[in-house]
């Protein structure tokens, strides 16, 4: 699994913390209340909290794939 440089703080979120981040980037840059610098540090900083949460789901997803194999080997 590809490793983007996701900072510690991105990466030490769960799943339902990074969403919550997610939503409140999105939430400001819906608003449009912030300037272009502002609005282009949210967006780099949603698509790490993006690819974060995405990392974990395919851990999850490799990790149910692993239980099923055990599984059926046992059968």
């Amino acid at each position: 699994m590809k490793m983007k440089n996701i900072p510690p703080d991105i990466k030490s979120k769960s799943i339902n913390d990074a969403k919550s981040e997610i939503q409140d980037i999105l939430e400001r840059l819906e608003k449009d209340q912030a300037n272009l610098e502002s609005s282009t540090k949210d967006y780099q900083r949603l698509l790490l909290l993006n690819d974060h949460v995405d990392n974990l789901f395919k851990e999850k997803l490799n990790k149910i794939r692993s239980i099923g194999k055990i599984q059926k080997s046992h059968l």
